[in-house]
């Protein structure tokens, strides 16, 4: 096995365990706003681009399950989550927008 074929295997198994781990995070997180606010999903910034890398990580995951895609098309797709996932993490605090919205950057 090469080293790109290693990666891509590595990267399957970490992106199919993060996945159940993210999954549980936002069902957690929407039972959380429940009791909080009284609604399981608003629509803010953070819980739409979570819901986005969700999807993205899903794609990808049933693109390898079901396809039988190696190699560049599933690394397309992990790349674009790695990238949704900082939008996530970092770029939806700039909007100053929504519940979840800290003020650590401005």
């Amino acid at each position: 096995m090469n080293l790109l074929q290693s990666i891509d295997n590595l990267s399957y198994r970490i992106i199919g365990l993060g996945f159940p781990l993210l999954t549980i995070g936002i069902i957690a997180g929407a039972v959380w706003a429940n009791e909080a606010w009284g609604s399981y999903w608003s629509w803010d910034p953070k819980e739409t681009w979570a819901l986005i890398t969700w999807l993205v990580f899903a794609a990808y995951l049933h693109s390898r399950l079901t396809k039988s895609w190696q190699g560049k098309k599933p690394a397309i797709l992990a790349s674009i989550g790695f990238v949704v996932v900082w939008i996530c993490y970092l770029g939806v605090n700039f909007l100053g927008k929504g519940l979840h919205n800290y003020g650590w950057i401005l």
